[in-house]
């Protein structure tokens, strides 16, 4: 979810090592990078959480990027895996609400998913800042996106997921960095497929090319922070001759992920996992 003007409101990380396993399931996290992440650069400011905000547990001033796996057993696996990516306008994650719970529902469903806790601007005072600039504050999650792709491919055969099959889901900052790396140059680092929700690139618009992997697209009708964004991105697609599928819902604001009904936008992932199937991307046992 986009940090909203509304609210505003350490981690360390296990290294490779199984943090939860229950019935064959496995949760752990790992580094993104090999090493120091390119263009790192020095910074006093230590990551923080905070539980309990409007938008629940929510992490700011990430230095250091990780990916937390949720992989299904091995008897329920489907081979597709998904690179969840939080929002928070690139200066803060919903950690859980656009992270966490989503991969843990996608991991039920015998989806490898796995959170991306990508690098973060340093966020001053309350509230988004007046002179907040996303493409510069999203260059360096953009960077650590395409990592993400890289990393799951690399392990795509001892996670159980099939490396042709490894797609992003990205929440408002999320999306639009899930967006970047969906249309970066390297056709081959490409995601096999991404779904953005409530997210596109909110400022300038990169060049979109013809031919890309599917396309998943989800937004409210009623969303006045991401709904001119999503809907210039969609015609921006079709523009350039891809295909890609869009629903937009009635009602349910900016940031309806795990919203509860009456809204029709609270199934956007039911919609979304019917969507995998029809592109193959999700076996039907799944």
């Amino acid at each position: 979810m986009r940090w909203t003007r509304h609210h505003l409101a350490s981690g360390l990380f296990a290294l490779a090592l199984p943090m939860v396993s229950v019935a064959g399931t496995q949760v752990f996290t790992m580094p993104l990078w090999p090493g120091t992440p390119p263009g790192a650069t020095y910074t006093t400011h230590r990551e923080q959480v905070f539980h309990g905000t409007p938008v629940g547990t929510v992490v700011t001033d990430v230095s250091t990027p990780t990916l937390t796996a949720y992989l299904p057993g091995r008897a329920s696996a489907t081979g597709t895996g998904v690179i969840v990516l939080p929002g928070g306008a690139c200066i803060a994650l919903v950690i859980d609400h656009e992270g966490n719970d989503v991969a843990r529902r996608l991991q039920r469903m015998g989806i490898a998913a796995f959170v991306l806790k990508y690098r973060l601007q340093h966020k001053q005072g309350q509230g988004l800042p007046k002179d907040l600039s996303e493409d510069i504050a999203c260059r360096q999650g953009i960077a650590d996106g395409a990592q993400a792709v890289r990393l799951v491919r690399q392990h795509a055969g001892q996670w159980g997921v099939a490396a042709d099959r490894v797609g992003v889901l990205g929440f408002s900052a999320g999306g639009m960095i899930a967006s970047e790396v969906l249309l970066q140059k390297d056709t081959a680092a490409r995601p096999s497929f991404a779904a953005l929700i409530y997210g596109a690139p909110f400022e300038s618009m990169p060049p979109v090319p013809t031919d890309l992997p599917p396309v998943f697209m989800a937004w409210a009708r009623d969303d006045d922070t991401a709904g001119y964004a999503m809907t210039r991105f969609y015609q921006a697609l079709l523009k350039a001759g891809d295909k890609p599928e869009a629903h937009i819902y009635g009602s349910g604001g900016h940031g309806f992920a795990m919203k509860s009904p009456p809204a029709s936008s609270a199934h956007w992932l039911q919609e979304f996992l019917w969507w995998l199937r029809a592109q193959k991307l999700l076996p039907e046992r799944g």
